[in-house]
């Protein structure tokens, strides 16, 4: 089912690393690496169902550089064309969130397209804009699009790094 998630999202014109027609053992060679990743801790698979429909997905990336432990990157989040607009992706979102600070991450990152891509939704989670860079990637038709950086500290991160102003540390 996540393959076929894939394929929808790529054919719909979601820029998430894959060009149209994206090719069933392509969607499929993509998921066993993404699930073997899973399984070796590095990262977290999660999936919304409307019955026996897998509705959406997103991916937490817990493999981080050493000097990052205290971060997690959102990816590949999808959400099938016939269930947009009904919560599936907020709710993915917010479990994911989640998921970080119960693994002890105060940081997440993510990247989106600039032309049809989730920017909305991400600032309405409270993610910040750090940037855009032009002419990122190929859009899955064909055609150059900009991707918007964004991140957000969860989990009390910015209070436990915030917790003293200069001013506070100086009339020590």
């Amino acid at each position: 089912m996540l393959s076929e998630v894939l394929i929808e999202v790529v054919a719909s014109g979601g820029s998430v690393s894959f060009m149209h027609p994206l090719q069933p053992a392509a969607a499929s060679a993509f998921w066993e690496g993404a699930l073997a990743a899973a399984a070796r801790g590095e990262r977290i698979v999660l999936g919304a169902w409307d019955r026996e429909v897998l509705a959406g997905t997103v991916t937490l990336l817990l493999a981080c550089p050493p000097n990052q432990p205290h971060r997690a990157e959102i990816s590949k989040l999808m959400t099938r064309p016939s269930h947009r607009g009904r919560g599936v992706a907020v709710a993915l979102m917010r479990a994911a969130e989640a998921l970080a600070v119960d693994r002890g991450r105060s940081l997440l990152v993510l990247d989106t397209a600039t032309d049809g891509g989730a920017s909305r939704l991400y600032e309405g989670l409270g993610f910040t804009l750090a940037g855009e860079i032009p002419d990122y990637a190929l859009k899955p038709h064909g055609g150059l699009t900009a991707t918007r950086i964004y991140w957000k500290r969860v989990g009390g991160g910015a209070d436990q790094i915030d917790s003293e102003s200069p001013q506070d540390f100086r009339s020590r």
